[in-house]
């Protein structure tokens, strides 16, 4: 019997009550489930490329909050590493790379992409066997503009000026990059959709930092020809993107990429979003901040979501990714909350 995934039926434009509920970073720091497992993992890589262990995080949200959709546990910068770039992560700084030249972009190593993700699509497979029958299996990847951010400045800065810089300065290598990036990342959605991901999401979670010619040329356009590649393989397979910062550019950005599901961050205003929710499903958008305050600050911000766009196709999320401070208790709190609408 095939059960039913209602994430799916919202992605096609229609309403839930109550609205399908998950968490970006569900699997995370903020579960002492996911720490004691984090321990035994090594390296933060190290849990991403083993299958035993991202599929024990990626399943702890689930078995814990029964949310209506699981994320693969993984992370956005396996792409350049699959691509031949060292990349590590050190606790208190995030993720470090080598910063790439022009010169480098043009020698990506990319013969061994798919063999280097093998352990992510082994997870995938593995996750569509465990999960219960109706709870929809996103996959994931970041957006060009996202991952080539890191890939030049060798770690997040503040408005990532050096790959704006490195843009202006050094276009057709920029350009180069970007192709890259959105090649290897359509080829790796699909893989992942080929291993059991009901939904893909693609993260852009610097496009607010760009002015209006870089963001159509940066952000646009590259996840644009991920979605053509996408959807050219798997027609009916939904397509969420998530533009964060975006502001004012939300309004043509699903139409001019052909994303199915549209995710907003918490500074995008309700009128708005319920504007945006007229072309198609919306996902979102707690300040991550009002859960891991709780209380009445939690009640308000899920009771003004649900009652702007509770009607039309929702799915229930945060704004942002779930900080490591926040209190369990508060999740727990919230699921009812959206829950008992």
């Amino acid at each position: 019997m095939r059960h039913k995934r209602i994430m799916l039926d919202v992605l096609k434009g229609e309403a839930v009550s109550p609205p399908p509920l998950w968490m970006m970073r569900q699997a995370g720091r903020y579960l002492p489930e996911y720490r004691e497992t984090r321990k035994r993992a090594g390296s933060f890589l190290d849990l991403c490329y083993n299958p035993d262990l991202a599929v024990e995080v990626t399943l702890q949200p689930i078995e814990r909050f029964g949310f209506d959709a699981s994320i693969l546990f993984s992370d956005i910068l396996v792409v350049p590493n699959a691509l031949g770039r060292d990349v590590r992560f050190e606790e208190g700084r995030g993720p470090l790379l080598t910063p790439i030249t022009a010169a480098e972009i043009l020698a990506l190593e990319s013969e061994t992409f798919h063999v280097n993700l093998e352990p992510v699509y082994e997870t995938v497979r593995r996750l569509r066997a465990k999960l219960p029958g109706e709870t929809t299996l996103i996959g994931f990847c970041g957006a060009p503009w996202t991952v080539a951010t890191y890939m030049i400045a060798g770690h997040g800065t503040p408005d990532q000026a050096p790959a704006r810089l490195f843009a202006y300065r050094e276009p057709e290598a920029f350009a180069r990059l970007l192709k890259v990036l959105a090649d290897h990342s359509a080829a790796y959605l699909i893989r992942q959709i080929e291993a059991g991901a009901d939904v893909v999401q693609i993260f852009d979670s610097w496009s607010g930092v760009l002015d209006d010619v870089s963001f159509e040329a940066f952000c646009v356009e590259p996840v644009a020809q991920i979605v053509r590649q996408v959807k050219a393989v798997y027609p009916d397979v939904p397509v969420i993107g998530f533009p964060k910062g975006a502001g004012e550019r939300y309004r043509d950005y699903r139409q001019k990429t052909g994303i199915t599901g549209l995710g907003l961050d918490w500074t995008v205003p309700l009128g708005l979003a319920k504007q945006l929710q007229a072309g198609g499903a919306v996902q979102g958008n707690l300040d991550p901040l009002r859960l891991v305050a709780g209380g009445k600050a939690l009640a308000d911000g899920v009771d003004s979501i649900l009652k702007a766009l509770g009607d039309g196709p929702l799915i229930f999320n945060l704004g942002h990714g779930i900080t490591p401070e926040t209190p369990v208790a508060h999740v727990e709190a919230m699921v009812k909350l959206v829950r008992n609408r």
